[in-house]
């Protein structure tokens, strides 16, 4: 597990349950797989405030043919919703992939103050494996950062996913 804090969520952190890190990451890999039970892509993502569950989702872009239709911009749509407000102080977003330039873009402009998820994303991750948006200074708000939580169980959902789509072509 990798760990990386801006000055800015320092003060954040004393939020954070790292303890709780494997239970809530656990409940995104059930957002996961009933993604991958519905064809998508199994990314799962959840939103965390006061320790309480409020969002939870799965891929759906092709199942709403909606490109934006992440697990990550899905949850973050759903606590908005809850709160009346588009910005999400106090909150962790715990996803089993590491997030694309879009998703991390949307958790920044969210205000999440924390960010966990499971498994490096080598071609398309945004926080730390291709672009490291989300320890980049020169933005107004970064969250603090806990990477590799539950990693191989991350990686070889996706891993068995792409298995069995290459076997049905």
């Amino acid at each position: 597990m990798r760990h990386t804090q801006s000055p800015e969520a320092a003060i954040a952190s004393d939020k954070a349950h790292p303890k709780d890190d494997e239970k809530w990451m656990k409940m995104a890999l059930k957002a996961a797989q009933a993604a991958a039970d519905q064809g998508e892509v199994p990314v799962g993502a959840i939103i965390i405030h006061d320790n309480n569950l409020i969002a939870a989702a799965g891929n759906r872009p092709i199942g709403l043919n909606d490109p934006t239709a992440h697990a990550e911009i899905r949850a973050i749509r759903i606590a908005s919703q809850y709160y009346d407000n588009y910005r999400l102080p106090g909150s962790t977003l715990y996803v089993t992939l590491e997030p694309c330039i879009m998703c991390i873009g949307a958790i920044i402009h969210a205000r999440i103050d924390r960010l966990v998820f499971g498994a490096t994303d080598p071609k398309t991750g945004a926080v730390e494996s291709l672009y490291q948006i989300g320890t980049d200074n020169r933005l107004n708000h970064l969250p603090d950062i806990t990477s590799g939580v539950l990693e191989e169980e991350c990686a070889a959902l996706l891993k068995n996913f792409f298995s069995k789509k290459r076997k049905q072509r």
